[in-house]
C-alpha cells in the first residue's frame, strides 16, 4: 500500500483520537450523577440515534453472514466502551488507554515468528509491569480498574475483527448497526444502575456532546479508515492513542501522572511504533 493511499485514513484516525479522547474527559464529568454504567448507556444511545437519522442504516438488507459480523461488531463495541468507562471510575485516563490498547497490540503481534517481533512484545510486557499497583504507594493504581481496562482492550480486538468484515459489506452504514447494537446491549445496564436519573434533562447537552465525540464522529471516522488497510495495520497505526489520552486527562481532569506511569505508556507506545515500521516491509494478512 503507497504512503498517498495510507494518508487520508491515517489522517482521520488522529481526528478519531483526539474527538475520543477529548469526549472521554468531558464523559467523567457525568460520573457522579450516572456513574459509568449511565453515562456509557447515554453515550451509546444517542449516538445511535444520530447516526440512524444520519445514515439511514435500514435501506441495507445484509444477509445472513453479513449479520453475524454486524452483532459481533455490535457487541464488542458495547462491551468495550461499558468496560472502559467502569474502569475510568478509578484509573487516570492514560493509564487505562494505555492498558486497553494492548488489546489491539496483540492482535498486531499475533502469530509473530521473527526475533524482532518479540522485542516489541517484550518491550509492550514492560510496560503492563510498570503499571502494576505498587502497594507501598499512597497512590497505587486500582487492580479492578485495570483487569476492566485490559477486559476492554480484548473487546477491542474483537471489534477491528468484526468491524474490518462487516464494513466491508456495508460500509459507513456498519457503524449505526452496531452502535444501536451496543446501545441495547448497555442501555439496560445503565438504566438498572441509576434507574429514571438516566433521564434527567439537564443531562441531555452534556451527554449529547460526548455521544458525538466519544462515538458518533470517531466510529465513523474509523469506519472509513478501516476499510481502506488491514486490521493489523489499523491496530498498529493506533499507537498514539495512549499519549492523547494521558494529555486529554492532563489538560481536561488534571490527571498528572508519574515518572513511571509515563514511561509505561511511552514503552506501549514504542512497542506500537516498532511493530508498525517493521509491518510496512511484511505481508500484512
Amino acid at each position: 500500500m503507497s504512503r498517498s493511499t495510507l494518508l487520508l485514513p491515517i489522517a482521520l484516525l488522529v481526528i478519531a483520537m483526539t474527538s475520543i479522547q477529548s469526549g472521554a474527559s468531558l464523559a467523567k464529568s457525568l460520573f457522579p450523577l450516572i456513574g459509568p454504567e449511565g453515562t456509557t448507556a447515554l453515550r451509546l444511545s444517542l449516538a445511535a440515534l444520530i447516526l440512524c437519522v444520519v445514515m439511514r442504516p435500514w435501506r441495507a438488507r445484509p444477509n445472513f453472514a453479513a449479520w453475524r459480523s454486524l452483532l459481533g461488531y455490535g457487541l464488542s463495541l458495547g462491551a468495550m466502551n461499558l468496560l472502559f468507562y467502569m474502569s475510568l471510575k478509578t484509573i487516570p485516563l492514560g493509564i487505562a488507554v494505555a492498558l486497553e490498547f494492548t488489546g489491539p497490540l496483540a492482535l498486531a503481534l499475533f502469530g509473530s515468528r521473527r526475533l524482532l517481533d518479540f522485542v516489541w512484545i517484550a518491550l509492550a510486557a514492560l510496560g503492563l509491569w510498570l503499571l502494576l499497583p505498587d502497594t507501598s504507594a499512597s497512590d497505587h493504581l486500582d487492580p479492578l480498574g485495570m483487569a476492566l481496562a485490559l477486559g476492554a482492550g480484548v473487546c477491542w480486538a474483537s471489534y477491528i475483527l468484526f468491524g474490518q468484515r462487516a464494513g466491508a459489506a456495508h460500509g459507513a452504514q456498519t457503524v449505526a448497526f452496531g452502535t444501536l447494537v451496543a446501545a441495547m446491549l448497555v442501555f439496560p445496564v445503565g438504566l438498572w444502575s441509576v434507574g429514571s436519573d438516566l433521564f434527567a434533562f439537564d443531562l441531555l447537552p452534556v451527554a449529547l456532546t460526548v455521544a458525538v465525540m466519544s462515538s458518533a464522529l470517531p466510529y465513523s471516522l474509523e469506519m472509513v479508515a478501516l476499510t481502506r488497510m488491514p486490521a493489523r495495520t489499523f491496530s498498529v497505526l493506533m499507537s498514539m492513542e495512549p499519549a492523547i489520552a494521558a494529555l486529554s486527562g492532563l489538560i481536561y481532569l488534571s490527571e498528572r501522572l508519574g515518572a513511571t506511569q509515563w514511561l509505561a505508556i511511552g514503552a506501549i507506545i514504542l512497542a506500537s511504533v516498532g511493530t508498525t515500521a517493521d509491518d510496512s516491509r511484511a505481508t500484512l494478512p
